[in-house]
């Protein structure tokens, strides 16, 4: 049992639209594997973890009965299967949302026309959930895939379905007509007890998290102001940390670096110019520890 060891066991989408980024994540944070497919376990080369690489539907079960201690997968699979289980983070990829969906002349054009019609969905549970807390009753039908099609065959009159871009509703005579829920892909731990060496990997391993998605949501700033125009400068910047000032050959001049969070370069790009910097450059952040 994985429990009697001090190796780390992370769950994660053997394929499909998680897989390949969160093996990228992984490779982000310094995780090194050797031929990771068509297998379904894999030790790392240079971390006590091991890579568990299952059906999304199975991975909130497995790290709720510890067989893994850590999982990636969508906060709609954790949800539809009320797995108990702790959600460490949210990781800004896999994001989609739990919709309903009617065909475009149905004449449906909110919830409350849906009581008392077939829904067809692969879940049921975040379905019914969400028709129960509205009190209409209704009837869902549990299609495992291609749930787009079913008001077509005649099997649903509408779909309760994941929907990312709206391409496939559009490309089956389908229109959205709510969200139910917002989904993206969540790294969760189990409830059961770790080890004290299993929880100080855990810990090693969300420090690495973190620095990775501190890095992607920040940018390394650097620009040229004249000396007068530092104190304004520094106000604008939006840093993490105080900006350093360094010295330039001109000695009206200095260089301003920084590292900002990306959202808000652009709302004060303006800003930082008019304050009288020049020669502003923007650079992507590989990693960072905070």
């Amino acid at each position: 049992m994985n429990s009697k060891n001090k190796t780390l066991r992370i769950a994660i989408q053997k394929s499909g639209r998680l897989s390949e980024q969160t093996l990228e994540l992984l490779q982000s944070i310094g995780l090194k594997f050797n031929g990771y497919k068509n297998r379904l376990m894999v030790q790392a080369r240079n971390f006590d973890v091991e890579l568990l690489l299952i059906r999304d539907d199975d991975i909130p079960e497995y790290v709720q009965d510890g067989v893994c201690e850590l999982g990636f997968v969508g906060a709609n699979v954790t949800l539809e299967r009320k797995a108990d289980v702790k959600v460490l983070r949210n990781l800004d990829y896999g994001i989609c949302r739990l919709s309903l969906a009617v065909p475009k002349d149905s004449g449906i054009t909110k919830a409350e026309d849906l009581s008392g019609k077939r829904i067809a969905t692969s879940y049921p549970n975040l379905t019914k959930q969400y028709f129960e807390e509205k009190g209409l009753s209704v009837d869902t039908v549990y299609i495992n895939g291609a749930v787009e099609v079913t008001p077509t065959l005649g099997v649903a009159d509408v779909i309760s379905d994941l929907v990312s871009t709206g391409g496939t509703l559009k490309a089956n005579g389908l229109e959205e007509l709510v969200s139910i829920l917002h989904s993206e892909c969540q790294l969760i731990q189990t409830n059961r007890s770790v080890s004290p060496e299993k929880q100080e990997l855990i810990d090693k391993f969300l420090t690495r998290m973190e620095g990775s998605q501190q890095a992607d949501r920040s940018r390394y700033i650097m620009m040229n102001a004249p000396t007068q125009a530092v104190d304004k400068i520094c106000e604008i910047i939006p840093s993490l940390n105080s900006p350093t000032v360094l010295p330039l050959a001109d000695d009206n001049m200095v260089a301003i670096h920084s590292v900002i969070p990306i959202e808000e370069f652009w709302e004060v790009m303006e800003q930082l110019k008019e304050a009288g910097a020049t020669g502003i450059v923007i650079l992507p952040i590989e990693n960072m520890i905070v």
